[in-house]
């Protein structure tokens, strides 16, 4: 089988260190952090009182008000993001067949703060049952996909995608393979998450999993280093168009790099914690190189998940380390989570972004935040720490893990005619 090349057209970024593309990459390539006390509620009696939010967001400028009433945050943002996305792409709806034009979306956890709400609100009560008719379809994790079909009138295939963190690159996954498989010609994929609610903060402190690190939460998210405690609860979305190349081409469409290549594998392991040697993580990376068809030694950059967890951070070096060997040591490696904190079920798509920006300025984000080696990692690599180090990126790779084993990677190259 002849499979069609699928490249990317149009990105659309929402983030807690900038609302558009632009704004998001002066902040990864100047070291920003997006975190900072709550601001959405009193966290005051909460073990962890900060997170990456989305600040200052003015919904309205971007949706009708009777519109944005029906969405959760969640779905705004993926809204919102996707309107970059699309004018990025500069998508002519009348001139492309919108049967062969579909959506994927990815959220981990979707309308949380519709769920909680609406819940507390029922609880709190008389006991008389009364909900928002908006309720279900405002907490329901498709919902983001359907909404931006209906927007843009895309009739092909729609769904989404639930990995947990994996969410959304599972979603650039399945949307990759339908292209290149002939059954589309366009992509709006990506991911969107926005778990910075009461339920939200309060369920991952239970698990042991945020920071505590309240008296600083700039220098929270720390991954590799030593003294690490856990990650940082973060919200936003990222928009990536996707297209068939030959139909990319024909309509003169600017392309910022060529999706190449995907893997996806089970831990089957445990429901929270990695495997201990990163094996599902050294399996997805081997399975995305032979799906790419490259060697180790082409990778010039690694977007890790890199959460800052105590043992996330070792499994993953672990499992790179086994798969590029030498070549790990000739490799960048980043976790741009230490800057946006984790977006969870957004976040591969905001990494994959910053793998395509990284590529197009010939600059590699730093991981910031790092203060004192972990003696239990090769400290020989380069974890790119502190500061944007420039390097020319042929091809870039970026992991995402979640929950329950799930493990993504992707790469993508800079287009070769």
């Amino acid at each position: 089988m002849n499979l069609r090349r699928v490249v990317v057209t149009g990105i659309g970024a929402l983030t807690p260190i900038g609302k558009t593309v632009s704004s998001y990459w002066e902040g990864l390539s100047t070291g920003m952090s997006g975190a900072a006390p709550i601001t959405r509620f009193d966290a005051s009696q909460f073990k962890t009182q900060f997170a990456c939010e989305v600040k200052d967001l003015d919904v309205e400028a971007h949706l009708d008000r009777k519109e944005a009433r029906k969405l959760d945050p969640y779905a705004q943002y993926a809204m919102i993001a996707t309107e970059e996305a699309m004018k990025d792409a500069a998508i002519d709806l009348e001139n492309i067949d919108l049967v062969r034009a579909g959506v994927i979306w990815g959220s981990g956890i979707g309308g949380l703060r519709t769920f909680q709400d609406e819940v507390t609100s029922f609880a709190t009560g008389d006991g008389t049952p009364r909900f928002s008719p908006f309720f279900i379809p405002k907490m329901i994790a498709d919902i983001a996909a359907g909404s931006i079909s209906i927007k843009y009138g895309f009739q092909g295939p729609n769904f989404a995608t639930v990995s947990a963190c994996a969410s959304a690159t599972n979603a650039l996954i399945d949307a990759f393979n339908y292209i290149r498989l002939g059954k589309a010609n366009i992509f709006i994929t990506g991911g969107s998450e926005a778990a910075v609610t009461e339920a939200g903060v309060g369920g991952f402190n239970a698990l042991k999993a945020l920071s505590q690190r309240n008296d600083s939460p700039a220098t929270a998210s720390r991954p590799f280093d030593k003294d690490r405690d856990g990650f940082v609860l973060g919200e936003g979305a990222g928009a990536i168009i996707l297209e068939e190349y030959e139909h990319a081409k024909a309509r003169g469409a600017k392309i910022y790099a060529e999706l190449v290549g995907g893997g996806m594998t089970g831990d089957a392991y445990h429901m929270t914690a990695p495997h201990p040697d990163g094996r599902g993580a050294a399996n997805v990376m081997k399975f995305a190189l032979e799906d790419a068809g490259l060697n180790p030694s082409d990778i010039d950059y690694i977007n890790v998940h890199g959460t800052s967890t105590p043992l996330g951070d070792i499994s993953e070096v672990k499992a790179i380390q086994q798969i590029f060997g030498e070549h790990a040591y000739k490799l960048n490696i980043s976790s741009t989570k230490s800057m946006t904190g984790h977006l969870l079920g957004a976040a591969g798509a905001v990494e994959a972004i910053a793998c395509i920006l990284a590529m197009q300025h010939e600059l590699v984000p730093p991981t910031i935040n790092h203060f004192t080696d972990d003696e239990e990692l090769d400290n020989e690599l380069n974890l790119t720490f502190n500061k944007a180090q420039p390097r020319k990126i042929q091809a870039a790779l970026s992991n995402t893990f979640g929950f329950g084993g799930h493990n993504c990677s992707i790469i993508f190259k800079k287009l070769m005619e």
